[in-house]
């Protein structure tokens, strides 16, 4: 009976080894972060700027680059738009550039508060870059600066999308908590606090020629919401 009862132990334990397996090359599979043209790693050396997804396998009955899914948009005219995006740009990737202007949102903002104008030079067009260059330049003049974190994004949503040939133009709004302080030249705080978040609404949107050969998405307008 012992001897019994260590075999089906270890076959057992065989059997639990090899469904851990299985199930865990699955999770790490799903855990794996959506790919697109907004790729890289906020703050991590030589990070990419914002890329476009990359081309996903086709739905049956659906326009090109359209997933057997809703896109994640706000209405008709925003769908359309879209759609419209994707039959031009086979490439393009609803779900994939959601997450990557997530990133590219996180990646503009703490570039613009640390001053990096290299980085925002390569995420941004020469409008919006030139508007960013002049508040970093007026903030060093008056020996200030910022001390900002972006606790969290709490909503992502485009809300206009737009293809006029050949650009491309997504619209998203970014509602998000940002705890922010400003400090004078002797690092003493001015304004704000880190340890009272305020809400933010941004509207930015991003554009692309589809017809050139550089993929990526470049930040060409802003606003508050």
């Amino acid at each position: 009976m012992t001897v019994e009862i260590v075999i089906l132990a270890m076959i057992a334990a065989f059997l639990g080894l090899r469904l851990y397996s299985v199930l865990g090359r699955r999770a790490e599979h799903e855990e794996e972060p959506i790919q697109g043209r907004f790729e890289g790693q906020p703050g991590a050396p030589g990070a990419a700027r914002p890329h476009q997804p990359s081309q996903s396998a086709e739905a049956p009955n659906h326009p090109a680059g359209v997933r057997h899914r809703e896109f994640p948009v706000t209405s008709p005219a925003v769908d359309r738009g879209m759609r419209e995006i994707a039959a031009a740009d086979r490439r393009f990737d609803a779900f994939g550039f959601l997450e990557g202007a997530r990133t590219a949102y996180s990646m503009i903002l703490e570039a613009f508060w640390r001053g990096d104008k290299e980085e925002l030079r390569e995420l941004c067009d020469d409008e919006v870059y030139s508007s960013f260059a002049a508040a970093i330049d007026a903030r060093e003049a008056a020996g200030e600066t910022l001390d900002n974190r972006l606790v969290r994004v709490e909503d992502a949503a485009i809300v206009d999308a737009s293809y006029d040939a050949p650009m491309a133009r997504v619209t998203m709004r970014f509602r998000s908590d940002i705890a922010a302080v400003t400090r004078d030249k002797d690092g003493n705080v001015i304004a704000g606090s880190l340890d009272d978040a305020i809400e933010a609404v941004d509207i930015w949107t991003f554009s692309r020629n589809v017809n050139s050969s550089d993929p990526d998405w470049l930040l060409d307008e802003t606003d508050e919401g």
